[in-house]
């Protein structure tokens, strides 16, 4: 069977019923996460059993401060595509609303996990709850696997080298101040974002240097500056690149876009969808005197863009490397 993304527990399928489940947001599938994750894969692993991965579609910061979204570090289709990666079957994106935000954490395990899931072992990380009031905690959760036949694996926090904790606010965090390179190593891959190539005011045609250019959410806090990038095209063409992210103050500094000129390729790519992988940050975004000393940057951001991509390997911080 090949990995599942299922929205609605009405189409979960009867043959990934009592398997292992991990729990959780995993917005960024970061390293931190990855600890909780490879335990899960393992298990089911060394029990001959399925793989699933439960988690909540809208993030649910975002749902109890709709005003205030969560940027997120990975939409729900980017985490899918890296879940499977790790060797789920399966996950189940279930809907973060009032209904389950209200759900007491018995009828949760009753419920979820134990009728529509038929859970034989729950992962999960040291700080999940869960249910009204988030009163289902960890221990809870152990207490329940007890009553109802399951068994179930807390796993504690995961440090960096460093002894500091990885989170996905700290990612955040590093993405805001240009520091890419300590965001990728806490993600353990490389940081990305994805979205349909829009038409924009077509500047830098006219400077010799054609983008396509996507619109991130604007709650997107990731910071105004130039990268060297990786670009996946529609077709699965990996190409390379440097990118500006921000509102072109030499210009105009209209709307935010995060515009991308791709290395030797002329095609026309409006209305499909790329993801581009951001691989290095060169610096903050600038204000230039003239387009001719703007050009004249831009050539020398290819070239270190490019001096950098070229240390990197094919499929280089693509996904995840999961240890058994």
């Amino acid at each position: 069977m090949s990995f599942l993304r299922i929205q609605s527990l009405t189409d979960f399928p009867d043959a990934l019923k009592g398997g292992v489940v991990a729990i959780g947001n995993f917005d960024g599938v970061h390293r931190g996460h990855q600890s909780v994750l490879s335990q899960a894969v393992n298990l089911a692993k060394a029990n001959g059993v399925p793989a699933t991965v439960l988690t909540f579609e809208p993030h649910p910061r975002t749902f109890f401060k709709p005003d205030a979204p969560v940027f997120r570090l990975t939409d729900a289709k980017t985490k899918a595509e890296l879940l499977g990666s790790m060797g789920f079957d399966c996950v189940v994106e279930h809907p973060f609303d009032g209904n389950l935000s209200s759900t007491p954490a018995a009828e949760f395990v009753s419920e979820l996990l134990v009728r529509q899931f038929g859970v034989s072992h729950v992962v999960t990380g040291y700080d999940f709850h869960f249910g009204k009031g988030r009163e289902g905690s960890p221990k809870f959760l152990m207490q329940a696997g007890e009553e109802h036949g399951f068994s179930a694996t807390i796993v504690t926090a995961f440090s960096d080298e460093g002894g500091d904790v990885v989170s996905s606010s700290r990612i955040r965090e590093c993405l805001a101040t240009g520091e890419l390179a300590e965001a990728n190593a806490l993600l353990g891959y490389s940081c990305r974002v994805s979205g349909k190539v829009v038409k924009g005011a077509q500047l830098g045609r006219t400077l010799g240097y054609p983008t396509a250019n996507i619109s991130l959410p604007p709650e997107a806090t990731l910071a105004h500056g130039i990268y060297a990038v990786r670009a996946k095209l529609a077709d699965g063409t990996l190409k390379e690149g440097v990118a500006s992210y921000g509102r072109r103050p030499t210009f105009d500094n209209g709307e935010v876009l995060l515009e991308t000129f791709i290395f030797d390729f002329s095609g026309d790519l409006y209305d499909q969808e790329i993801t581009i992988y951001l691989e290095s940050w060169l610096r903050g975004e600038e204000k230039f005197d003239s387009a001719e000393a703007l050009v004249e940057q831009m050539d020398k951001d290819s070239e270190e863009a490019s001096a950098h991509l070229g240390t990197l390997g094919p499929e280089q911080g693509l996904w995840p490397v999961i240890h058994s």
